[in-house]
């Protein structure tokens, strides 16, 4: 039997927890052994592991790494890493060298530092793998090129990779050492190309597995908004992040409401920028009209019940959220982003608009008010084919 190990950073309620929880739901156990390493040990999601797939970390835990309560957690994990093998007197150079490269673009990410000593803090095992892959950027990636043993190693690129801030010199160049590359989308693979051209025969696009029929299946069974509001609801689902910039999305609400527009948008997710979101919505007036209702462990009956699915942000990879309004036929607004572009077919199965609070709130505003558009793009999205089913074999002929 062939052993396989996925690795990932945490395993928190996100976009690529969700898809690689549906990968490895797909992998027929009585033809291969997986199993699966957490570096940090910790999120939600640990506990939703498909029935055979085997948790390899000694200790996890199940807190959200978006709570308050989370990000301390892996603040204190992150400290014990950096002691661990003198981890943060040898790593000291990398760091500043890199550090000062972020400065230089005003773009400092601490937590992008610190992958590297996650990757190099994490226990290590002897046992050797017939494939070993990392499923998301960073820490993964670093753990599988440098202290894993396998004949054959894959990774999955998520993220436009240089606009989420990586190089070849925080990452060491260890995409290198890959035999196969997936990128999730093809602006994402052509991005990843531009910095590592080289890697071009070894590269190319796994689109997200998603469980159409499950989607369909929670969105009947569970409990959607509990409010009596009963104009326009709009919906989101994104980690309150910087990547996602929700400040852009309470503006052009703001613009809405005051153009006089019945409308309520509600954000599900988590995340770090909660508090600065949320004086925003104050300064604004908007508390009862812009809600931040949280992670919650079934989004789909809110998917179901809103009128049109929202999801603006910077730059993406390929959303999991678009994939999963699709299949429940919403009228879909994106922003004209990497990722995003590959997912709507415009004035067909969705509307791309400029990131700004005016374009956003202009698309929303013609959406509200033309019915038949709605109509059109809610049944386009209704049957479009979100599946890859020979991505899998691709993946499993390594």
């Amino acid at each position: 039997m062939k052993k396989i190990l996925f690795v990932m950073n945490t395993m928190g309620r996100a976009g690529a927890e969700t898809a690689l929880l549906e990968l490895l739901r797909r992998i027929d156990r009585s033809e291969y052994d997986i199993s699966l390493f957490v570096l940090t040990g910790q999120g939600e999601l640990i506990n939703s592991l498909p029935m055979g797939v085997k948790l390899l970390n000694r200790y996890s835990d199940t807190t959200s790494v978006h709570s308050r309560e989370g990000r301390k957690h892996l603040f204190v994990s992150g400290l014990k890493v950096l002691l661990k093998r003198f981890n943060f007197v040898r790593l000291l150079p990398y760091f500043a060298v890199n550090a000062t490269e972020m400065i230089k673009k005003r773009n400092l990410q601490i937590e992008k530092l610190l992958w590297r000593a996650f990757s190099d803090g994490a226990e290590r095992s002897e046992t050797k793998y017939d494939l070993a892959v990392s499923y998301i950027e960073g820490a993964a990636a670093y753990y599988v090129a440098d202290h894993v043993m396998a004949d054959k190693k894959a990774a999955f690129i998520h993220v436009d990779y240089k606009k989420s801030g990586y190089t070849r010199n925080l990452d060491k160049d260890c995409y290198l050492k890959f035999d196969r590359i997936f990128g999730v989308s093809k602006e994402v693979t052509d991005v990843f190309l531009n910095v590592y051209p080289e890697l071009a025969g070894k590269t190319e696009v796994f689109h997200n597995l998603i469980d159409a029929e499950g989607i369909r299946r929670k969105a009947d069974s569970g409990i959607g908004f509990t409010d009596d509001f009963s104009g326009i609801r709009l919906l989101t689902v994104g980690r309150l992040m910087a990547q996602k910039s929700f400040e852009t999305s309470i503006k052009a609400c703001y613009i809405l409401k005051k153009h006089g527009e019945n409308i309520r948008w509600y954000v599900l997710g988590e995340g770090d920028r909660r508090e600065k979101l949320q004086a925003l919505i104050e300064k604004l007036g908007l508390e009862r009209d812009f809600i931040l209702c949280g992670a919650v462990d079934n989004p789909y009956p809110y998917m179901k019940e809103a009128d049109i699915y929202v999801h603006c942000s910077r730059f993406e990879g390929k959303s999991i959220a678009v994939q999963e309004a699709q299949v429940l036929g919403k009228p879909i607004i994106v922003s004209d982003c990497s990722g995003n572009r590959e997912q709507v077919i415009p004035d067909e199965d969705g509307v791309i608009c400029e990131f700004d609070p005016r374009s956003i709130a202009k698309s929303i505003y013609e959406l509200i008010h033309d019915e038949n558009k709605r109509d059109k793009i809610s049944k386009n999205a209704l049957v479009k084919n979100n599946g890859e089913e020979e991505a899998l074999s691709r993946l499993l002929e390594i």
